[in-house]
């Protein structure tokens, strides 16, 4: 790679990140559409039933972005990661109508997480790698946020990635790896049938089993038990807040996806950091 200082380099993968954070917003917006018509399509051919004609939801890379409300196609000038919303005032240009502040903070959050990363880890195959985590918890946190799925499509390229970065010794080995992997999934999985024979219903999704899995692919065993804790502290944060201020009601399930992917990737960041903080503060060295 060019020989930048760090600082010059922090920007580059900042302002990458804004543009790859459109590129996420479209990927939240729209892999839950196709996936949902594609399995409405596999189911009426498992039953032998003739599928009704149907208009498949726009892809995610050949069609172009468009308003969602008058479905004008949008210029390029409105498509400026973070800077078309501003210069928009956050409506459209054609019809008016408000267009949703998630642009605008996937754009600036996938920035300003990128920067961060390689900050942390330079700009090196570790930073690239964590540039690559960072993006698809992103994607997995938006879907889960909107729709309460975790697509395979994500969680399980995710899972194999950090299997096969443990072969060149990127982050662990494989053997942290690998029981990372098994232990994470099953860790929830038995919270998951535990709590249903308990009490009938289901407390969490298979996708979160596969992201805390993937999570342990990348980080090892050891990261597990901090990842949930820190979830839970997350969620708990976060519901509140959001049941104090009633913008979700107390009986409305509330996807744990989100909170799994924030604990994991602050666990990635700065996980050797706050693991020193809390042995200085327990007095445990």
């Amino acid at each position: 790679m060019p020989d930048f200082p760090l600082t010059v380099w922090i920007v580059i993968a900042g302002i990458l990140g804004l543009i790859v954070g459109s590129f996420l917003n479209v990927v939240i917006l729209r892999l839950p559409a196709r996936l949902d018509a594609y399995w409405r399509q596999e189911a009426h051919d498992v039953l032998g039933l003739e599928a009704p004609a149907q208009t498949l939801p726009p892809g995610i890379v050949r069609e172009g972005s468009h308003c969602p409300h008058c479905k004008h196609p949008l210029a390029a000038r409105d498509n400026i990661p973070l800077f078309g919303w501003l210069l928009l005032r956050g409506r459209c240009r054609y019809c008016h109508a408000p267009i949703s502040i998630q642009y605008p903070l996937i754009e600036l959050l996938t920035g300003v997480l990128s920067a961060v990363v390689i900050w942390k880890f330079g700009p090196n195959w570790a930073g690239l790698a964590g540039l690559f985590l960072t993006w698809a918890l992103i994607s997995l946190s938006g879907i889960d946020f909107r729709t309460q799925l975790l697509p395979d499509q994500i969680t399980l390229p995710l899972l194999w990635a950090g299997l096969l970065l443990s072969l060149v010794h990127l982050f662990i080995e494989p053997p942290a790896s690998i029981l990372g992997a098994a232990i994470g999934y099953l860790s929830l999985w038995s919270v998951y049938w535990l709590f249903k024979l308990l009490t009938g219903k289901e407390g969490m999704g298979f996708g979160d089993f596969k992201l805390l899995a993937a999570l342990g692919a990348w980080m090892g065993p050891m990261s597990l038990l901090p990842v949930i804790l820190l979830s839970s502290l997350v969620g708990a944060l976060i519901g509140g807040a959001l049941i104090a201020l009633r913008k979700h009601g107390r009986e409305v399930p509330m996807p744990f996806g989100p909170f799994i992917a924030i604990a994991g990737w602050v666990w990635f960041v700065a996980g050797e950091q706050l693991w020193h903080a809390y042995m200085g503060f327990t007095g445990m060295r």
